[in-house]
């Protein structure tokens, strides 16, 4: 039988409506099976003990598991791209770490742009690095050890936990900022860098509270500032580099990303629970613990912090010649 036009187009409308409810209607429900969170380093480390923080939070304000799933490689260009190519429906997240911004120009070849391939969703933390310095070094303060490294040029092994890596950028941007020749020595993590640092077999570092606070407090390692724009309420008494070096800022961060085309109502969801999460009593006592102070921000304010580093630490990468291990 031939429908009138009228009809016809009246049944077509309905369908095209029913169409469009159940996306909407998973989106209110989401989520109904457990979310993966993929973290682009091994357990353990900050960037999985960040991520464990927020997906126990999720789990029990959703009612779903949020299962922590390490693809640690490449400086988190592995776990990246298995959240690129991941189905854009709210069950495959990322945990967006600082290096993101860095590996963007760090990396010549990779198969992403994040910019483009990544959805903000929310900020979880801030974690600041920690200028340190062997003991026997006799710079005491920050504008002293800018004196000595300028009479002293090219004298003072900088340590980092590898080439392209925030603590490593962190010193290239204050070498340029303040004109100090310094020799970069990259090492593979962290805890080595510490260890020869406490040796003095090189003598300054930048490097997390989380991973370097115990031994300020112990009097192994001498903090002269901290990169924050703001002094870190785990480190009261230590100064920020840009009391001295006005402009100075880097630092670790934390947030939570998804695929492109990610229904803007499960990101909205996502956020709202995630920025409450860091106004919990509970959750604000954890962060001090892992040397952070609380970021929360909107998808629009994340997404614009991490097109801002990518910006800024593209000129750093560039400018020092810094090339990938």
């Amino acid at each position: 039988m031939k429908l009138p036009r009228r009809q016809f187009l009246q049944l077509a409308g309905a369908v095209a409506a029913a169409s469009a409810f159940p996306p909407l209607a998973s989106a209110l429900d989401y989520p109904t099976r457990p979310v993966h969170l993929i973290v682009g380093f091994a357990a353990g480390g900050p960037n999985d003990v960040a991520a464990r923080l927020v997906g126990q939070w999720l789990s029990e304000r959703l009612g779903q598991p949020f299962v922590i799933d390490n693809r640690p490689g490449a400086s988190s260009n592995i776990g990246t791209e298995a959240v690129v190519r991941a189905r854009p429906d709210g069950y495959t997240l990322l945990l967006v770490p600082a290096p993101a911004a860095i590996n963007a120009t760090l990396y010549d070849n990779l198969n992403f742009n994040f910019i483009r391939d990544i959805a903000p969703v929310a900020g979880i933390m801030r974690v600041p690095e920690v200028m340190m310095v062997n003991p026997s070094l006799p710079a005491k303060t920050l504008p002293e050890f800018i004196a000595y490294a300028k009479a002293n040029p090219g004298k003072i092994n900088m340590a980092s936990a590898g080439s392209g890596s925030m603590p490593h950028v962190a010193g290239e941007l204050f070498k340029f900022m303040t004109g100090v020749d310094m020799t970069h020595v990259p090492y593979r993590g962290g805890g080595p860098a510490l260890i020869d640092l406490m040796g003095g077999q090189v003598q300054v570092m930048f490097e997390p509270t989380t991973s370097s606070i115990a031994y300020v407090r112990a009097g192994k390692l001498r903090a002269l500032a901290v990169s924050t724009a703001s002094r870190s309420a785990v480190l009261p008494d230590v100064p920020t580099v840009g009391e001295f070096v006005p402009g100075y800022e880097a630092s670790a961060w934390f947030g939570i990303g998804a695929p492109k085309n990610t229904p803007i109502e499960i990101i909205d969801k996502l956020n709202g629970e995630i920025t409450a999460g860091l106004a919990d009593p509970k959750m604000k006592e954890r962060l001090p613990d892992l040397g952070g102070v609380p970021m929360p921000m909107t998808p629009v304010e994340f997404g614009k912090l991490i097109a801002d580093e990518t910006e800024k630490w593209s000129k750093v990468v560039k400018a020092a010649h810094i090339k990938a291990e």
